[in-house]
C-alpha cells in the first residue's frame, strides 16, 4: 500500500517559495548601485556593513510565498509568480527602511536598523532604490499594464495607512478627536493588508486567473493583513521578546496607539489608562490595566473575525486544490501565534 504523503507544513511551503524566488531577488539587488546593493543585502540579513557575507535573521519571506502561490492557485508554476515574489519583497524591505526612520525605531530584526548603520540619508536613498527596482522588476515581466496598476494602488494604500498610523500619535486619548476602532482598521488594512493582499494577487494575475479571481484573493490577503496586524498589537504588549524580538510593552513605551489599547479607551474599566499612556515607565501597570479592560479580548476576537473572512474568501475563490491548501495553512500560521 502506497502511504499517503503528508501536506507540506506552513514553515516548508515558506522554505519552498523562498528557494525559487531568492536567486531571482539576489540578481534584481545586484543590478543597483553597488553602495545601493550593500544597504539592501544588509537589510535582508545576507551581509554586514561593509558587504562581508552574513547569514542574519532576515523576514520569513510570506509576501513571496504569497505571490508565488497565486500564481499556483492559478494553475500556474510557481516560477511565473517569482517576478511578483521580487517586486513585492522589495517594495516590503523599501517601507521597513522608511517605517523605521519615521518611527525612530534603532533597530531591525536584532541588528542596528539601516539608517543607525548607514546614516538617514542613505537608508531613504537605498529605499528609493528598492522602490523604483520593483516597479522596474514587474514592469518588465508583465503583460500589459494591469499588473503594475495592482502594485500602484497598493502602493497608494499603504502610504495612505502610515499616514494615519503616523496622525494617530497627535490625537489624544479621549474625547471626539480620539482615533476609532474603524479607523485603525482601516490603516490596519493599508499599511499591512494591502501589501498581502497585492502579493497573492500579483501572482494569480501572472498565472492567468480572470479578475473575479484575482479580486477575491486581493480580499482575502487584505483581510489576513489586518488580522495579522491586530495578533502583531497583542505580541507588541504581552508577546515573549525572544519571539518576538521586540521588549515586553515595547508598543506601550512608544506610545502608539494600537487596537487593544484603542478597544480599552472605550472601557468604563480604563479610566485611568490616558495617565499611564503618558508615563513610559509605567508600560507593565498599562498592560495590565488594557487586559483588564478587554482591549487583549478585544483585539484577538477582531482578528479571529478577519480570519474567518480570509479563510472564507480563500476557499470560495478558484483556485487549484495544492496551492489552495497551502494558502489555508499559511494564513492559520500567520495569524495562529496566539489566536
Amino acid at each position: 500500500m502506497t502511504a499517503v504523503q503528508a501536506p507540506p507544513s506552513a514553515p516548508e511551503v515558506l522554505a519552498r517559495c523562498r528557494r525559487l524566488a531568492d536567486p531571482a531577488l539576489r540578481e534584481a539587488v545586484g543590478r543597483l548601485h553597488p553602495w545601493v546593493a550593500e544597504m539592501a543585502a544588509y537589510s535582508f540579513g545576507w551581509c554586514e556593513v561593509g558587504g562581508a557575507p552574513a547569514a542574519a535573521p532576515g523576514g520569513k519571506g510570506v509576501r513571496q510565498a504569497l505571490a508565488v502561490l497565486g500564481a499556483e492557485a492559478a494553475g500556474a508554476d510557481g516560477l511565473t509568480g517569482v517576478p511578483a515574489a521580487v517586486a513585492v519583497e522589495l517594495v516590503h524591505a523599501f517601507s521597513l527602511l522608511h517605517d523605521d526612520i519615521m518611527d525612530g525605531d534603532a533597530t531591525r530584526r536584532r541588528r542596528p536598523a539601516v539608517w543607525q548603520a548607514y546614516g538617514t540619508g542613505p537608508a531613504v536613498l537605498a529605499g528609493d532604490a528598492l522602490f523604483a527596482l520593483a516597479v522596474e522588476t514587474l514592469a518588465a515581466a508583465a503583460r500589459g499594464t494591469g499588473a503594475v496598476r495592482l502594485l500602484s494602488a497598493a502602493l497608494a494604500d499603504l502610504v495612505r495607512g502610515q499616514a494615519d498610523d503616523l496622525l494617530f500619535a497627535t490625537r489624544p486619548c479621549t474625547g471626539p478627536e480620539r482615533v476609532t476602532l474603524e479607523e485603525y482598521r482601516v490603516m490596519a488594512e493599508g499599511k499591512t493588508g494591502a501589501l498581502l493582499g497585492c502579493a497573492v494577487a500579483l501572482g494569480a494575475l501572472l498565472g492567468g486567473a480572470d479578475e473575479a479571481a484575482v479580486g477575491a484573493l486581493d480580499r482575502a490577503g487584505r483581510r489576513l493583513g489586518v488580522a495579522f496586524q491586530l495578533v502583531d498589537d497583542v505580541q507588541g504588549i504581552w508577546g515573549d521578546p525572544d519571539v518576538t524580538g521586540k521588549p515586553v510593552g515595547g508598543d506601550l513605551r512608544e506610545g502608539k496607539k494600537t487596537y487593544p489599547v484603542l478597544a480599552a479607551l472605550g472601557s468604563p474599566a480604563a479610566r485611568g489608562l490616558p495617565e499611564l499612556l503618558d508615563a513610559p515607565g509605567r508600560a507593565g501597570e498599562a498592560a495590565a490595566l488594557i487586559e483588564a479592560a478587554g482591549g487583549r479580548t478585544a483585539a484577538l476576537a477582531e482578528a479571529r473575525a478577519h480570519t474567518a473572512d480570509a479563510r472564507a474568501l480563500l476557499t470560495q475563490a478558484p483556485a487549484a486544490p495544492g496551492a489552495a491548501g497551502d494558502l489555508l495553512r499559511l494564513l492559520d500560521f500567520l495569524v495562529g501565534r496566539v489566536l
